[in-house]
């Protein structure tokens, strides 16, 4: 009886499927070794017979994991490697040898190796290698993240990935997400601070192609300038301290999507150097002698007229013209007052734990006095509302309604404020505030159904 074929792909881990492996080696059969082992469970294996090859795919290609040979003519592999460090090299190595004296293992590291592997070694010994150093890469990546959010005061217990609301606005932003998330081109997503422009991002790239992949996301309001743009393009270590290097957020971010928050804020350096990488879809860390290859993909956010910037002088129109591909725009709370309770509920729900199960509850008169106010910090002002009121125990304190005089809103907010205004004049009594408004109590309480009230 034939025995069926055993599937590995199960036993190593399964970021091989997506990996990038680069063999560097003089011996032909050791290449072709290498390559039928890897090939059928990585994405791309490609192969050099020297340094000099293997240095010329690195400036056209970015790989996960180079598998180097350290005896080879002309330049030995730890000398190449503590060489590509220098220039700028942005992935894992595996060095493999014949001999193996502590002083080339020492030095193997130094030169920025990641294992090491004794000729001759099985299949499944590389196999594992690769699989180890994917983990790692991933975990490492995935720390950088996390670190990189915590140092700009990110909230991570915060984030969200969809938009909340039952408004036909905020539907029509929903649709319009799900739709463009598949397509490949930019997207600038605006709206007045607070609206859930982020939000919004990380929905967007939950519903692409992508989401399995990183998302990350970087303020260009935050930092000093120099302190940014390291965050965003990375820094080449220079001497022999690998630790030094800086692996920036467009790398870090690799197949997945980087969200720039305020992209109206960007430096000039910053602006020409982010063009380049639109163009070219790559990045040159700061110090680097090497561009290194991106995949990934670009939504920005602006609470301005990058339009007025850009005829003012202070916003690139180049660079303008390159993000404006496709455009969300987010509307203010204020116009769509139906998502305001929406977002109290969810709010109230995610907050409630953290206050030891103490509840608020959300009135007739107190819901009527929250669609009142204009929410001019949109959902981030309502949320530091509910937060607040947690701590003074009522949803309704310290809520500044305008006068109606000084309002300049919408037909519809308009009338939500005239309405509410006078129930609350009638002390919540509906016949009696349709009769001064002239008009039926049934309005009034479709009026209610819309607000969700």
């Amino acid at each position: 009886m034939r025995s069926q074929p055993v599937d590995l792909s199960k036993t190593f881990s399964p970021l091989l499927s997506n990996a990038k492996i680069l063999v560097v080696d003089d011996e032909p059969g050791m290449r072709n070794f290498l390559v039928k082992t890897l090939a059928p469970y990585c994405s791309c294996v490609e192969e050099a017979k020297d340094t000099a090859q293997a240095s010329a795919l690195l400036d056209t290609k970015r790989f996960d994991i180079i598998i180097l040979d350290n005896i080879m003519p002309g330049q030995s592999g730890i000398e190449w490697l503590a060489e590509q460090w220098e220039i700028g090299l942005f992935g894992d190595a595996i060095l493999i040898t014949a001999y193996a004296e502590l002083e080339t293992v020492i030095a193997a590291l130094r030169a920025g190796a990641i294992d090491f592997l004794l000729k001759p070694f099985r299949s499944n010994q590389i196999l594992n290698a690769v699989a180890r150093c994917l983990d790692r890469a991933k975990l490492q990546r995935e720390n950088n993240l996390l670190r990189h959010e915590l140092d700009a005061h990110i909230n991570i217990l915060r984030r969200r990935k969809r938009l909340v609301g039952s408004s036909k606005e905020i539907e029509t932003v929903r649709e319009l997400l799900q739709r463009i998330a598949k397509l490949p081109a930019n997207v600038i997503i605006t709206g007045e601070y607070g609206t859930g422009k982020e939000v919004a991002a990380r929905m967007l790239h939950d519903l692409s192609d992508r989401a399995s992949l990183p998302f990350a996301s970087i303020s260009c309001s935050s930092g000093t300038k120099e302190t940014f743009e390291e965050d965003l393009f990375g820094r080449v270590a220079q001497g022999a301290d690998n630790q030094a290097q800086k692996e920036g957020l467009l790398l870090s971010a690799q197949g997945g999507t980087l969200f720039l928050d305020d992209v109206d804020e960007l430096s000039s350096k910053a602006q020409i150097a982010l063009i380049k990488v639109i163009e070219t879809n790559k990045v040159k860390p700061f110090k680097a002698d090497r561009d290194v290859p991106l995949n990934v993909r670009l939504v920005f956010s602006t609470s301005r007229s990058l339009r007025s910037l850009v005829e003012a002088g202070s916003f690139r129109k180049d660079l303008y013209y390159r993000i404006n591909v496709l455009n969300v725009h987010i509307p203010p709370l204020r116009e769509r007052p139906q998502d305001i309770l929406d977002l109290v509920h969810l709010f109230l729900r995610k907050m409630k734990p953290d206050f030891k199960g103490e509840s608020l509850e959300i009135t007739p008169a107190i819901g009527a006095k929250l669609l009142r106010y204009d929410w001019p910090g949109n959902a981030r002002e309502l949320r530091n509302h509910v937060e607040r009121a947690f701590i003074n125990g009522d949803l309704a304190l310290d809520l500044q309604l305008p006068p109606d005089a000084a309002d300049i809103d919408t037909l519809a907010a308009i009338e939500r404020k005239h309405i509410l205004k006078t129930l609350e004049a009638c002390k919540n009594n509906r016949p009696d505030a349709a009769r001064k408004l002239g008009i039926s109590r049934k309005t009034i309480d479709r009026k209610f159904r819309i607000w969700g009230l």
